[in-house]
C-alpha cells in the first residue's frame, strides 16, 4: 500500500516518524485494521534504516496505537471511543423499530445474482470506448434495449435518439426545468416537497395544481409552461389518472404549447389489471416521460431515463453535458443486458407479486378496523393512503411506538392545516424487511385503533 507520511525535519527521524503515524491514526487518516507497509519497504520510501522505522512501530505498539501479530505484520489497532461517537450511536437509538415511510422499494429484494452475471457479460464485451467520455444522451446500448422495453411493457413511443439517460428521475426534472429558462411549472398538490424544491433551485416557479379522485385537474392549469404529473399512482393520494384527465392535459399542451412531464411513479406495479400505459403514448409531442431503475432495482444504482419530445432532444442533451457530461457507463451497459436477456422483465414480475401480498396483507389488517379507516389507492405502487381524523394525535402515537409513516399533512404546497383538506397517513410497504413487515402492521393497527 502507498502511505503518506511526512516526518517533520525539526525532530529527530524516529520521533518523527512516530508522531507522524501517531497523528494519522488519531486524525483518523488511518483508520482501525489498516495493514501498515513493511518495515523494509517503509525505510526504502522514506530513505531511513528500517531498525529505525522497526522501532517507531514498537513504541506506537506498546502505546497502543498499532497492533502486531506473527503472520499478519503491523495493524492500526481500535481506540478508545471518540467524543463525536455517542452522537451517532444516540441517533442510531432514535431510529424507528419499524418503517412504513413511503418511497422506497425493498432493497434486500435486490437481484444480486442476476445483475453480476449481466455485469460481467456487458464488462466482456464492452468496446474499450465505453471507458472513454461519451455520448451525454448514454450508451446507445441502453437506449436502444430501453427503446424495446418501454414501447412493450408501458407503450411509451421511444426511439433510441430521444432517449436520455440520466441519474435518476431528479436530475431529469432540474435539466427539463433549466431547458424550460425558469418558466411557471405547475405540480401536484399535495405532492412531494422535495420535486417542488428541485424545480425551484433549477430556476423554475413552481404553482400547485390540485389532485381529486380523478388526479390531476388539467382545467386549472391555465398559461403555464410545463405540468408535472403522476399519472400511474399518484404520490401520496395513490390515484390514479382518469382516461377524461389525460385527454384534458395533451389538449392543453396542444393548444397552449404546453409540455407534460410524466413522472411513471410506482407505473410498473399494478395489481387489479395489466399496468395502465404511460400518457406519453398519446401524445409523444407534448409529453416527457421520466422513469428509474430505482423502485424496480434499487435507489443506489443511480440510473433512470427519459424519453423528450423531439424539438427537446438537443436541448436537454446540451443541459446533461453541461451538467455531469454523462451518466456512468458500466451500470448503464449491465441494465441493458439485464433488459435484453429478459431478466428485467422476471424480476420486475417477481416483486410484482412480493408487494401485492405486502398490499394484501396491509388491506387485511386495517380492514377490522372498519369504515372509520378506508384505504385508498391500493390498486397499484409502494404505498397506500389510510385516512384519519386527526394526523397530530395518530403520528403522536406512532413516534411512541415506534413507527415511522408519512403523512399528507407535509405534502401540501400550502403549510398548516386548511378548512376541509383530508388527513391521512402515507403508509409505504416496500421497504420492511419480510420478517419484521407483520409486526409492523400490528403496530400500526394498534395506533390507527388508537392505542
Amino acid at each position: 500500500m502507498d502511505l503518506h507520511i511526512e516526518i517533520a525535519a525539526v525532530q529527530g527521524r524516529r520521533a518523527g516518524l512516530e508522531r507522524a503515524l501517531r497523528d494519522a491514526v488519531r486524525d483518523g487518516r488511518l483508520s482501525p485494521g489498516t495493514r501498515l507497509p513493511a518495515t523494509r519497504r517503509l525505510a526504502d520510501e522514506l530513505g531511513i534504516s528500517r531498525n529505525t522505522v522497526k522501532a517507531a512501530y514498537d513504541q506506537l505498539v506498546a502505546e497502543g496505537y498499532l497492533s502486531a501479530r506473527q503472520g499478519s505484520g503491523t495493524l492500526v489497532a481500535s481506540l478508545p471511543t471518540t467524543d463525536a461517537e455517542p452522537h451517532e450511536t444516540a441517533a442510531h437509538a432514535r431510529a424507528p423499530r419499524f418503517d412504513l415511510r413511503p418511497g422506497s422499494p425493498d432493497v434486500g429484494a435486490f437481484p444480486a445474482a442476476a445483475w453480476l452475471r449481466a455485469l460481467r457479460r456487458a464488462i466482456a464485451t464492452a468496446p474499450s470506448l465505453a471507458y472513454d467520455y461519451g455520448d451525454p444522451r448514454g450508451r446507445i446500448e441502453l437506449r436502444t434495449a430501453l427503446s424495446g422495453y418501454l414501447g412493450r411493457a408501458r407503450g411509451v413511443i421511444a426511439p433510441p435518439e430521444r432517449i436520455v439517460i440520466t441519474s435518476g428521475y431528479v436530475q431529469g426534472l432540474a435539466l427539463l426545468t433549466r431547458v424550460l429558462e425558469g418558466g411557471v411549472i405547475a405540480m401536484e398538490d399535495p405532492g412531494l416537497p422535495f420535486h417542488r424544491e428541485v424545480v425551484r433551485r433549477a430556476g423554475g416557479v413552481v404553482v400547485p395544481v390540485p389532485v381529486d379522485e380523478r388526479g390531476a385537474c388539467a382545467q386549472a392549469l391555465g398559461d403555464c409552461a410545463a405540468v408535472v404529473v403522476t399519472p400511474a399512482h399518484q404520490y401520496p393520494t395513490g390515484v390514479t389518472l382518469h382516461p377524461q384527465r389525460r385527454r384534458a392535459l395533451t389538449d392543453w399542451a396542444r393548444a397552449r404549447g404546453g409540455l407534460v412531464v410524466e413522472d411513471d411513479y410506482d407505473g410498473e406495479f399494478r395489481y387489479d389489471r395489466q399496468p395502465v400505459g404511460a400518457l406519453q403514448g398519446m401524445a409523444p409531442g407534448q409529453v416527457a416521460y421520466l422513469g428509474t431503475a430505482s423502485k424496480t432495482l434499487g435507489p443506489a444504482l443511480r440510473l433512470g431515463w427519459m424519453v423528450v419530445p423531439p424539438h427537446l432532444v438537443d436541448a436537454v442533451a446540451d443541459a446533461k453535458l453541461h451538467s455531469d457530461h454523462h451518466t456512468e457507463s458500466i451500470g448503464q451497459l449491465a441494465l441493458a443486458e439485464l433488459i435484453e436477456s429478459h431478466a428485467y422483465d422476471r424480476h420486475v414480475r417477481a416483486c410484482r407479486l412480493r408487494y401485492r401480498r405486502r398490499r394484501d396483507q396491509l388491506v387485511e389488517r386495517l380492514g377490522g378496523l372498519g369504515a372509520r379507516r378506508p384505504v385508498r389507492g391500493i390498486a397499484a405502487g409502494l404505498h397506500a393512503l389510510v385516512e384519519v381524523d386527526d394526523e397530530p394525535a395518530v403520528l403522536a402515537r406512532a413516534a411512541a411506538e415506534g413507527l415511522a409513516v408519512g403523512h399528507l399533512g407535509e405534502h401540501w404546497h400550502a403549510p398548516g392545516g386548511g378548512e376541509g383538506r383530508p388527513q391521512g397517513l402515507v403508509v409505504g410497504y416496500g421497504t420492511p424487511r419480510e420478517r419484521v413487515y407483520p409486526e409492523a402492521l400490528d403496530v400500526l393497527g394498534k395506533v390507527l385503533g388508537g392505542g
